[in-house]
Protein backbone atom coordinates (compact mmCIF):
# COMPACT_ATOMS: atom_id res chain seq x y z
CA UNK A 1 0.00 0.00 0.00
CA UNK A 2 2.90 2.50 0.84
CA UNK A 3 5.25 1.33 -2.15
CA UNK A 4 4.83 4.21 -4.15
CA UNK A 5 4.87 6.58 -0.92
CA UNK A 6 8.29 8.38 -0.28
CA UNK A 7 9.83 8.46 3.05
CA UNK A 8 8.73 12.04 3.51
CA UNK A 9 5.73 11.51 2.46
CA UNK A 10 5.07 8.16 5.08
CA UNK A 11 6.49 10.69 7.68
CA UNK A 12 4.06 13.34 6.82
CA UNK A 13 1.56 11.18 7.07
CA UNK A 14 2.20 10.12 10.53
CA UNK A 15 1.59 14.18 11.38
CA UNK A 16 -1.08 14.19 10.27
CA UNK A 17 -2.40 11.54 12.06
CA UNK A 18 -0.51 13.76 15.34
CA UNK A 19 -3.16 16.23 13.94
CA UNK A 20 -6.02 14.05 13.96
CA UNK A 21 -5.52 12.67 17.24
CA UNK A 22 -4.88 16.40 18.58
CA UNK A 23 -8.26 16.93 17.06
CA UNK A 24 -10.11 14.20 18.98
CA UNK A 25 -8.65 14.78 22.25
CA UNK A 26 -5.93 12.45 22.03
CA UNK A 27 -2.14 12.65 23.01
CA UNK A 28 -0.37 13.07 19.37
CA UNK A 29 2.22 10.97 18.46
CA UNK A 30 5.80 11.73 20.11
CA UNK A 31 8.55 12.88 17.42
CA UNK A 32 5.68 13.71 14.73
CA UNK A 33 5.01 17.37 15.08
CA UNK A 34 1.18 17.67 14.00
CA UNK A 35 0.45 19.05 10.68
CA UNK A 36 -2.64 20.30 10.16
CA UNK A 37 -4.05 19.90 6.61
CA UNK A 38 -4.99 16.85 6.79
CA UNK A 39 -7.84 15.06 4.57
CA UNK A 40 -11.41 13.95 6.14
CA UNK A 41 -10.59 10.42 5.01
CA UNK A 42 -7.89 9.88 7.57
CA UNK A 43 -9.90 11.90 9.89
CA UNK A 44 -12.92 8.88 9.19
CA UNK A 45 -10.09 6.37 9.40
CA UNK A 46 -8.40 7.23 12.45
CA UNK A 47 -11.86 8.21 14.24
CA UNK A 48 -13.04 4.56 13.37
CA UNK A 49 -9.77 2.93 14.89
CA UNK A 50 -10.09 4.41 18.26
CA UNK A 51 -13.74 4.27 18.19
CA UNK A 52 -13.80 0.47 18.25
CA UNK A 53 -10.80 -0.47 20.41
CA UNK A 54 -12.03 -0.45 24.04
CA UNK A 55 -8.55 -1.65 24.93
CA UNK A 56 -6.69 1.24 23.23
CA UNK A 57 -9.39 3.75 25.05
CA UNK A 58 -9.08 2.10 28.39
CA UNK A 59 -4.56 2.42 27.83
CA UNK A 60 -5.20 6.28 27.01
CA UNK A 61 -7.74 6.86 29.90
CA UNK A 62 -5.09 5.15 32.09
CA UNK A 63 -2.32 7.01 30.75
CA UNK A 64 -4.14 10.24 31.02
CA UNK A 65 -4.90 10.00 34.56
CA UNK A 66 -1.58 8.71 35.74
CA UNK A 67 0.13 11.12 37.63
CA UNK A 68 3.91 10.36 37.52
CA UNK A 69 6.80 10.33 40.59
CA UNK A 70 8.31 14.12 41.04
CA UNK A 71 11.28 14.42 38.85
CA UNK A 72 14.60 14.34 39.98
CA UNK A 73 17.18 17.02 38.42
CA UNK A 74 20.38 17.94 38.22
CA UNK A 75 20.12 20.93 36.83
CA UNK A 76 16.92 22.16 36.48
CA UNK A 77 17.50 25.67 34.63
CA UNK A 78 18.53 23.30 31.41
CA UNK A 79 14.90 22.77 31.16
CA UNK A 80 14.00 25.39 29.63
CA UNK A 81 13.78 25.64 25.80
CA UNK A 82 12.54 27.63 23.19
CA UNK A 83 8.66 27.35 22.40
CA UNK A 84 7.71 25.55 19.28
CA UNK A 85 7.72 27.32 16.14
CA UNK A 86 4.53 27.68 13.80
CA UNK A 87 5.22 25.42 10.39
CA UNK A 88 5.87 27.47 7.50
CA UNK A 89 3.79 27.26 4.27
CA UNK A 90 6.50 25.94 2.41
CA UNK A 91 6.67 22.91 4.64
CA UNK A 92 2.93 22.13 3.77
CA UNK A 93 1.89 19.50 1.61
CA UNK A 94 -0.59 21.22 -0.93
CA UNK A 95 -3.86 19.23 0.38
CA UNK A 96 -7.28 20.83 0.09
CA UNK A 97 -6.93 22.49 3.77
CA UNK A 98 -10.46 21.12 6.17
CA UNK A 99 -13.17 23.65 6.66
CA UNK A 100 -13.36 23.32 10.75
CA UNK A 101 -16.97 23.94 10.55
CA UNK A 102 -17.47 20.95 9.04
CA UNK A 103 -15.36 18.36 10.86
CA UNK A 104 -17.29 19.89 14.25
CA UNK A 105 -20.39 19.45 13.15
CA UNK A 106 -20.50 16.32 10.33
CA UNK A 107 -17.65 14.15 12.13
CA UNK A 108 -18.04 11.68 14.86
CA UNK A 109 -15.90 12.34 17.62
CA UNK A 110 -15.03 10.43 20.13
CA UNK A 111 -17.15 10.57 23.44
CA UNK A 112 -13.95 11.78 25.63
CA UNK A 113 -11.70 14.69 25.21
CA UNK A 114 -8.60 13.31 27.20
CA UNK A 115 -6.25 16.23 26.75
CA UNK A 116 -9.15 18.10 28.73
CA UNK A 117 -9.05 14.90 31.02
CA UNK A 118 -5.19 15.58 31.14
CA UNK A 119 -5.71 18.95 31.72
CA UNK A 120 -8.06 18.76 34.44
CA UNK A 121 -5.95 16.59 36.52
CA UNK A 122 -5.65 18.68 39.68
CA UNK A 123 -2.55 16.61 41.19
CA UNK A 124 -0.43 16.77 38.16
CA UNK A 125 -1.19 20.61 37.80
CA UNK A 126 0.36 20.56 41.04
CA UNK A 127 3.11 18.96 40.63
CA UNK A 128 4.19 20.86 37.21
CA UNK A 129 3.68 24.27 39.72
CA UNK A 130 6.03 22.96 42.09
CA UNK A 131 8.26 22.35 39.58
CA UNK A 132 8.26 25.59 38.31
CA UNK A 133 8.78 27.06 42.07
CA UNK A 134 11.95 25.17 41.96
CA UNK A 135 12.87 26.49 38.59
CA UNK A 136 12.22 30.61 39.49
CA UNK A 137 14.17 29.94 42.98
CA UNK A 138 16.80 28.17 40.77
CA UNK A 139 16.86 31.21 38.40
CA UNK A 140 17.09 33.94 40.79
CA UNK A 141 19.17 32.12 43.28
CA UNK A 142 21.80 31.88 40.55
CA UNK A 143 21.46 35.27 39.36
CA UNK A 144 22.77 36.44 42.79
CA UNK A 145 18.70 37.20 43.79
CA UNK A 146 18.52 34.98 46.92
CA UNK A 147 16.28 37.76 48.54
CA UNK A 148 14.05 38.03 45.61
CA UNK A 149 13.66 34.14 45.67
CA UNK A 150 13.00 34.12 48.89
CA UNK A 151 9.62 35.76 48.27
CA UNK A 152 8.35 33.69 45.51
CA UNK A 153 4.61 32.72 46.58
CA UNK A 154 2.43 29.68 45.36
CA UNK A 155 -0.68 31.90 44.48
CA UNK A 156 -2.67 29.24 43.48
CA UNK A 157 -2.21 27.93 47.04
CA UNK A 158 -1.95 30.96 49.26
CA UNK A 159 -4.96 32.85 47.31
CA UNK A 160 -6.51 30.44 45.56
CA UNK A 161 -7.21 30.43 41.27
CA UNK A 162 -8.72 33.72 41.30
CA UNK A 163 -5.73 35.80 40.44
CA UNK A 164 -5.02 34.39 37.18
CA UNK A 165 -1.83 32.94 37.48
CA UNK A 166 -0.04 30.35 39.80
CA UNK A 167 3.26 31.35 40.63
CA UNK A 168 4.10 35.30 41.62
CA UNK A 169 8.07 35.98 41.15
CA UNK A 170 10.23 38.27 39.74
CA UNK A 171 13.00 39.33 37.21
CA UNK A 172 16.40 39.89 38.32
CA UNK A 173 15.62 43.85 38.63
CA UNK A 174 13.13 43.15 41.15
CA UNK A 175 9.83 43.47 38.93
CA UNK A 176 7.15 41.25 39.06
CA UNK A 177 6.82 38.18 36.97
CA UNK A 178 3.51 36.46 37.14
CA UNK A 179 3.66 33.04 36.00
CA UNK A 180 0.46 30.59 34.91
CA UNK A 181 1.47 27.39 34.82
CA UNK A 182 0.20 24.62 32.50
CA UNK A 183 2.04 20.86 32.97
CA UNK A 184 1.58 18.09 30.17
CA UNK A 185 3.01 14.83 30.35
CA UNK A 186 2.77 14.51 26.42
CA UNK A 187 4.86 16.93 23.94
CA UNK A 188 5.45 20.60 23.40
CA UNK A 189 2.75 20.75 20.56
CA UNK A 190 -0.05 19.71 22.85
CA UNK A 191 -2.83 21.76 23.07
CA UNK A 192 -3.54 23.60 26.63
CA UNK A 193 -6.69 24.92 27.95
CA UNK A 194 -6.98 28.63 29.53
CA UNK A 195 -9.82 30.42 31.18
CA UNK A 196 -11.32 33.34 30.09
CA UNK A 197 -10.22 34.78 33.67
CA UNK A 198 -6.38 33.58 32.48
CA UNK A 199 -7.30 35.53 29.60
CA UNK A 200 -8.19 38.97 30.71
CA UNK A 201 -5.75 38.83 33.40
CA UNK A 202 -2.64 37.77 30.58
CA UNK A 203 -3.70 40.68 28.35
CA UNK A 204 -4.21 43.32 31.14
CA UNK A 205 -0.98 42.47 32.65
CA UNK A 206 0.96 41.75 29.15
CA UNK A 207 3.97 43.23 30.63
CA UNK A 208 4.46 41.26 33.73
CA UNK A 209 2.27 37.97 32.50
CA UNK A 210 3.99 34.50 31.39
CA UNK A 211 3.03 31.53 30.59
CA UNK A 212 5.66 28.34 31.42
CA UNK A 213 4.48 25.34 29.40
CA UNK A 214 5.82 22.12 31.14
CA UNK A 215 5.92 19.17 29.05
CA UNK A 216 7.37 15.80 28.83
CA UNK A 217 6.63 15.89 32.33
CA UNK A 218 6.54 12.15 32.97
CA UNK A 219 10.36 11.66 33.10
CA UNK A 220 12.63 14.65 31.63
CA UNK A 221 11.05 17.72 31.98
CA UNK A 222 10.89 20.64 29.84
CA UNK A 223 9.74 23.98 29.65
CA UNK A 224 9.53 27.07 27.49
CA UNK A 225 7.87 30.36 28.08
CA UNK A 226 5.85 32.33 26.32
CA UNK A 227 5.22 36.22 27.81
CA UNK A 228 2.54 38.70 27.57
CA UNK A 229 -1.35 38.14 26.20
CA UNK A 230 -2.76 34.65 25.50
CA UNK A 231 -5.04 36.60 22.60
CA UNK A 232 -1.77 37.86 20.78
CA UNK A 233 0.53 34.94 21.58
CA UNK A 234 -1.89 32.00 20.77
CA UNK A 235 -4.66 30.83 18.63
CA UNK A 236 -7.75 30.84 21.02
CA UNK A 237 -10.49 28.70 20.47
CA UNK A 238 -13.68 28.66 22.64
CA UNK A 239 -15.20 25.06 23.91
CA UNK A 240 -16.94 25.81 26.93
CA UNK A 241 -20.37 27.97 27.53
CA UNK A 242 -22.14 29.24 30.42
CA UNK A 243 -25.73 29.12 29.83
CA UNK A 244 -28.05 30.81 32.54
CA UNK A 245 -32.27 31.37 32.00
Amino acid sequence: MLDNRSEGAVEYKHENISAVLIDLGYPYIEGYKPATNYQYLLFDVVTARLSTSAELEDLVAADVDAVPNPPTFDDILSSLVDPPTPRRPVDLVREAPRPVETMDTDRKRPRIDYLRRESSNSALGAAGERYVLEFERARLVGAGREQLAAKIEHVSQTRGDGDGFDILSFETSGKERLIEVKTTKYGAQTPFFVSTNEVDVSEREAQRYHLYRVFRFRKSPKLFDVRGSFRVNFSLSPTQYKATI
